[in-house]
């Protein structure tokens, strides 16, 4: 048995080198140990997108977003349609204080709110919505689509 430390942020080049061997490892356990579905959301079925309605991600997504997001208020905190419409899934999850910001020495995807979305064929079926700050960051609220709950997005998305 040979055990190594590689680093995982900045990546390393032995991180680099091993990433699919090691994520084929982590699938397969996650398979047989928590019965995982093979179809649960992957690294590249995840987007980040800034919210801002000049961003044409999300515009293009913001309908998809917003309906989603009524679909699970209602499912799940028996919210009443008036109570999550496209002004309130504004108001709560789009409007934010902070301001999108490109640090040279910051993330390459800048600091600010963003939707990390959740996609399954093509489809929506979860969304984070997320602020990146310099040092953390905070997880605002988090919504799926109640008929993917079997696959735990909660869970994944605070542990991704």
């Amino acid at each position: 048995l040979k055990v190594r430390v590689v680093r995982s942020s900045p990546p390393s080049s032995q991180f680099k080198a091993t990433f699919q061997e090691s994520y084929q490892v982590y699938k397969r356990y996650q398979m047989v140990v928590h019965k995982d579905p093979p179809d649960k959301p992957t690294i590249s079925q995840v987007r980040l997108v800034p919210v801002s309605f000049e961003d044409p991600q999300f515009k293009s997504s913001f309908n998809q977003s917003a309906t989603l997001f009524a679909k699970y208020q209602m499912s799940v905190h028996k919210d009443t349609p008036s109570d999550c419409g496209e002004n309130e899934f504004t108001r709560f999850l789009c409007d934010s204080p902070l301001e999108a910001e490109h640090a040279p020495n910051g993330p390459e995807c800048g600091y600010g709110s963003f939707h990390q979305q959740y996609w399954l064929d093509g489809k929506i079926i979860a969304v984070g919505v997320i602020d990146i700050l310099p040092y953390c960051v905070s997880s605002v609220y988090l919504y799926y689509d109640p008929d993917f709950a079997f696959l735990s997005l909660g869970v994944y998305s605070a542990l991704r």
